[in-house]
């Protein structure tokens, strides 16, 4: 069976060839699959890319389906288990943005195909120990490199990539012409959005420049900061008391003291998820400072309701090692939660909340929780902003904008490169509302 296979970053899928003989799976025509007994001509590059990965999902399929009562069904074939696996991947790209030409399928075998979506497909390869530790590695080495490089073939996939993600400076008529008759409501990260990523998050600070267009920003339009940072510590590096900031990924919020002026009546809003956790996650964070001493670069950061383990200045050789370390050490919290971002590791509580329901959350807040009048730009540049980015899209209101020099799977509609373009695409929003203004004061 063809199945696609992706690491768990950014990038095309794989399509996995069947194993062959005595070490592999035959799927029946009840599961839609069956064996093949070769390659497709369109596929002819081999690589040793995933083979850990790929290596966890036949052991979880093979035990998922190997189930007694259950054969007659699904018509499984497991054979030879104890045998080596020896193959090659081979790679085909499908249903990606950022290749110009689109690829086609395998062709179907007797008894046709399943189609795996490579949502479902990353869902069930829940690998624990070192082959899930390297696709996380390896997805930062290519999501977040230390050199950008220019080659002929990243120059296409780029090219390919902004026709399908363009940038929200070159659109922004198209973008003003869609928000007509609508309320905008900004929400921005912080990091890598409106202020560089730097080696020690301590001094990630936004420029005066950028400040000043934020205030310009806030008086025009409701405008919350939603960051994975502490709420205090991206308060400190803001200082805008008239926004609204969401930290720790959204689970603490909090609004204008004094209330909205774009909802009268309204009192200050607080809302705390995950409360609870507070007691553990101070644990862990002891915990973790203490074991990553020995990993020179290594920083621990208390988000208070979450923690980030930042990698940026670790030498890439030593990776691996800190997040077994630091998996070791949330074995023994399975409340807690781990993933990964910019160089970054993120711990969290395992609870239904991300930046995708803070938005929400303060969409409701300012009264826009059921209006088709609403417009919402969500600007962020980490994976965790793609929570974000999905809820817009559900929603069919407003658009996500990716800051990104790299082509990256996203759900964002628009791009922008680098913080100083943010600045430039909200400078732009600031005057057009302004000259929107006087042109009525006139009338």
């Amino acid at each position: 069976m063809w199945v696609p296979l992706q690491d768990l970053g950014s990038g095309p899928a794989l399509w996995v060839p069947p194993l062959r003989g005595s070490h592999g799976l035959e799927l029946g025509k009840e599961r839609g699959c069956t064996l093949w007994p070769s390659r497709p001509s369109c596929c002819n590059y081999k690589s040793t890319i995933g083979l850990s990965l790929l290596q966890a999902y036949i052991t979880s399929l093979s035990t998922k389906l190997w189930e007694p009562g259950k054969m007659t069904n699904q018509n499984v074939v497991v054979a030879d288990t104890n045998s080596g696996i020896n193959l090659a991947i081979t790679v085909h790209v499908t249903n990606s943005s950022i290749f110009t030409t689109a690829a086609q399928k395998p062709p179907a075998a007797p008894g046709g195909y399943i189609t795996i979506s490579r949502k479902k497909l990353l869902k069930n390869l829940e690998i624990s120990g070192e082959a899930r530790l390297n696709a996380w590695v390896n997805s930062t080495r290519t999501s977040s490199p230390t050199h950008v490089k220019s080659t002929p073939s990243v120059n296409d996939d780029q090219s390919s990539w902004i026709l399908h993600h363009p940038s929200a400076l070159e659109m922004f008529e198209q973008i003003i012409d869609a928000s007509k008759g609508k309320q905008i409501v900004m929400f921005l990260d912080y990091d890598g959005t409106l202020s560089p990523i730097v080696d020690d998050p301590d001094r990630a600070f936004m420029s005066k420049q950028m400040r000043a267009t934020v205030r310009k920003l806030a008086r025009f339009f409701p405008t919350a900061i939603v960051s994975g940072r502490c709420r205090d510590k991206v308060y400190n590096f803001v200082r805008l008391a008239e926004l609204y900031y969401a930290g720790s990924h959204g689970m603490d919020i909090k609004g204008p003291a004094k209330g909205s002026k774009y909802k009268k009546g309204s009192e200050g809003v607080v809302f705390q998820a995950g409360s609870e956790f507070l007691p553990m996650i101070d644990e862990v964070y002891k915990e973790l400072v203490e074991k990553t001493k020995t990993t020179p670069g290594a920083k621990v950061e208390n988000n208070k309701f979450c923690l980030s383990v930042h990698y940026r200045c670790v030498d890439e050789k030593k990776w691996s090692g800190l997040a077994q370390v630091v998996k070791s050490v949330l074995k023994e919290y399975p409340k807690l939660r781990l993933s990964h971002g910019r160089k970054v590791l993120e711990i969290r509580p395992t609870i239904k909340w991300d930046k995708g329901k803070a938005l929400e959350f303060l969409l409701e807040s300012l009264g826009f929780a059921n209006c088709t009048d609403v417009f919402p730009v969500y600007i962020g540049d980490d994976r965790t902003d793609e929570d974000a980015f999905k809820v817009l899209r559900e929603r069919g209101q407003g658009f996500g904008i990716l800051v990104s020099k790299l082509p990256k799977d996203t759900s964002a509609s628009y791009s922008l490169q680098e913080p100083t373009q943010v600045m430039d695409f909200l400078q732009r929003l600031v005057q057009w509302k302004r000259l929107a203004f006087q042109r009525q004061s006139r009338v």
